[in-house]
């Protein structure tokens, strides 16, 4: 990493084309990443959080923050890799991974300096530009954290790996092991919420990546289990404070619950 004359700034950009169903698995960067689906959509876990990203959503990525990079259908991450950012910029105060939004003037930005070409002085004017352009936009994140007992976990993933199931808490417990009343003590006391709620996040965070693609409410509720679309929509604003079409409509969405 060497100066631009503006300060340490921007120092490489990476393209990673991510085929379906690829996962980067949890590691840190001594510097700092801001991480966009520059096609299809990614999704990312740092801080016990997860973000799914759309191309007009990337993640700041604080240095050394554990995180893991995931894309369900064929995508592009692009991710820029940062020093110091400049000091008075906003992302020097960011201590925690911030989603931003891409405008079509950043986009433009990262394809102008993804140039091998480009001679120092616009690198370092077009590097400053996109740094001060940079603005945090509120995301509610969906995440159902994870019961720690056995039993417990073992409905959790397979939920996980099913949200459309419509399984009781009963139907659970006889196939682990455990009354239903014991696995709801023990989703509230593991994940810290009733059991129903927990299948309520975890079904709306299966969602988002269809979202994100743009496909039909009717298929994504039915997909995740919700006989109507009207009831998938009453939940997802429950959760996000806005409706699915709003979560990632570029602007500033309002802040719903567990935003930033």
């Amino acid at each position: 990493m060497s100066p631009n004359g503006h300060g340490v700034a921007l120092v490489l950009i990476g393209r990673f084309p991510m085929p379906a169903r690829t996962r980067f698995a949890r590691h840190t960067h001594q510097v700092h990443q801001l991480a966009w689906a520059s096609s299809g959509t990614l999704t990312v876990a740092a801080d016990a959080r997860t973000w799914v990203l759309p191309t007009t959503r990337a993640l700041w990525i604080p240095a050394g923050v554990p995180h893991e990079v995931i894309a369900a259908s064929h995508s592009t991450m692009t991710s820029l890799y940062l020093s110091e950012p400049p000091p008075g910029n906003a992302a020097e105060r960011w201590a925690e991974p911030q989603p931003v939004e891409v405008t079509r003037l950043i986009a433009e930005l990262i394809l102008f300096l993804d140039d091998s070409e480009l001679d120092a002085g616009r690198r370092a004017h077009g590097e400053t530009l996109l740094l001060d352009l940079l603005e945090p936009v509120p995301m509610t994140t969906l995440d159902a954290p994870l019961p720690a007992d056995p039993r417990a976990l073992e409905v959790a993933r397979a939920i996980i790996e099913e949200p459309a199931t419509a399984l009781s808490l009963d139907d659970w417990g006889r196939r682990v092991g455990a009354s239903g009343r014991t696995l709801a003590r023990l989703f509230l006391s593991g994940a810290g919420m009733p059991f129903g709620r927990w299948r309520t996040l975890v079904r709306l965070n299966a969602a988002l990546p269809a979202l994100a693609v743009g496909e039909p409410l009717s298929r994504v509720s039915r997909a995740v289990g919700y006989e109507t679309v009207s009831a998938f929509v009453a939940a997802f604003r429950r959760e996000t404070g806005v409706t699915p079409g709003a979560y990632f409509r570029t602007g500033r969405p309002p802040a719903g619950r567990g935003a930033p």
